[in-house]
């Protein structure tokens, strides 16, 4: 159980995103004239697809006639989401999940936060570096620290995997041998992506140990290469090491409409023998009140081929947007990665100058926000992160403006 001891306040004073936003707003104060253009925080920009739309307004429809009201969701999903996204995204990839593998939630980041709780206390974790926060914040807080190293700001229970241009921002292997680790591909920070075979190399590194990987997708729809995998589950023997955590919020637009889903096979079970998904249905059912209605109906139009087309479209306007910043960074001499099967690119401060102060020189001449990537872990530092969740128009005058500025 948490407490607000010291391990909590070790922490950053506020969320990596929170920070960021109220240095905008300040900067924005003090210069109301600035036109800011806005690369840090990933949240869509596009409306939502027209097949989502019309599902929320009947499903609406439904919740005023007596007859078609509902009240509290399934705590575990409704059956007709958990079969479409069965069906779609592992059945026809040939992943064999099972529809009551398939846990809906309200977002990835709520169910990347909570995972924690059916592991042990004591257990090791291990992180690529840098790192989205949460799974790092959500540990300590939960007291899954050992001790803290202030010359590195790190704990001893949490092994930080560096991913750095020497290995291709690609983790290696701990010496260590952890009880659970995050893995992210397409990444967040970094923008790139773990081939078929590294992530063969990971299924089967935990199967050997007995570890668990915690596999966060959320950015599969921006994979366009062949050769890297949408699903943990389209690797040999993952069914026995790895849960996956899936969203709706960067492939369909639902940043606003809050929807996700946590998969566990019935095969995978603790160091005590005890299924994962048991666990996590029993935390899931008393801790949580199911995804609303008519966000599941809306969640289930996305796989309709009108959906699928509409998402398609609306990814591939990101993904335009994602390779011209990339090239015209590269232009201008910037050295940068991501891009290609992620919306997320990845630069390299110039004159050395720490993720901060290029926060600072960005924001005052030119008027664009990034995100440090120092905010991200200590491999981050030197690193910067920009979106391509903008519209074109804005993608273009940004670059336009960074050219300027260097």
């Amino acid at each position: 159980m948490f407490e607000a001891n010291e391990d909590y306040l070790k922490l950053p004073g506020s969320y990596l995103f929170s920070t960021v936003a109220k240095k905008a707003a300040a900067y924005q104060k003090a210069h109301p004239e600035a036109k800011i253009i806005r690369m840090g925080i990933g949240d869509v920009t596009q409306p939502l697809p027209p097949a989502v739309i019309k599902a929320l307004h009947r499903a609406v429809d439904e919740m005023a006639d007596a007859e078609t009201f509902r009240g509290y969701a399934p705590d575990l999903g409704y059956d007709f989401l958990r079969k479409a996204m069965a069906e779609n995204d592992y059945r026809a990839r040939g992943c064999d999940i099972a529809d009551d593998e398939i846990f809906i939630s309200d977002g990835a980041k709520s169910d990347s936060g909570n995972i924690q709780e059916i592991f042990q206390r004591d257990n090791v974790l291990a992180v690529c570096d840098p790192v989205y926060p949460v799974y790092v914040d959500s540990n300590v807080m939960a007291g899954r620290t050992g001790t803290y190293d202030e010359k590195t700001t790190r704990w001893s229970n949490v092994i930080y995997m560096p991913c750095t241009e020497e290995n291709g921002f690609a983790p290696d292997f701990p010496e260590k041998t952890p009880d659970f680790i995050y893995l992210c591909s397409p990444n967040n920070p970094t923008g790139t992506a773990l081939t078929k075979d590294q992530l063969q190399g990971w299924v089967d590194y935990a199967n050997r140990n007995g570890a668990v990987i915690i596999f966060d997708a959320a950015y599969e729809a921006y994979i366009h290469d062949d050769n890297v995998p949408h699903s943990i589950f389209e690797c040999r023997g993952a069914r026995t090491c790895a849960i996956e955590i899936r969203s709706f919020s960067k492939n369909a637009g639902f940043t606003g409409l809050r929807l996700g889903a946590t998969v566990i096979p019935k095969d995978l079970v603790d160091h005590n023998k005890t299924p994962l998904w048991n666990l996590w249905a029993r935390r899931h059912g008393t801790k949580y009140n199911g995804a609303p209605y008519i966000v599941q109906r809306a969640g289930e139009a996305c796989y309709t081929e009108e959906g699928k087309q509409e998402i398609r479209d609306m990814v591939g306007r990101y993904m335009h947007n994602a390779s011209f910043i990339r090239r015209s960074l590269l232009d201008m001499g910037f050295a940068a990665y991501g891009g290609v099967n992620s919306p997320y690119i990845w630069l390299k401060t110039p004159d050395s100058m720490t993720s901060w102060e290029f926060f600072d020189k960005l924001l005052a001449q030119a008027n664009v926000i990034g995100t440090p990537g120092s905010g991200f872990g200590p491999s981050g530092e030197h690193f910067f992160r920009l979106t391509a969740f903008g519209s074109e128009e804005n993608s273009v005058e940004a670059m336009e403006r960074i050219r300027k500025m260097v």
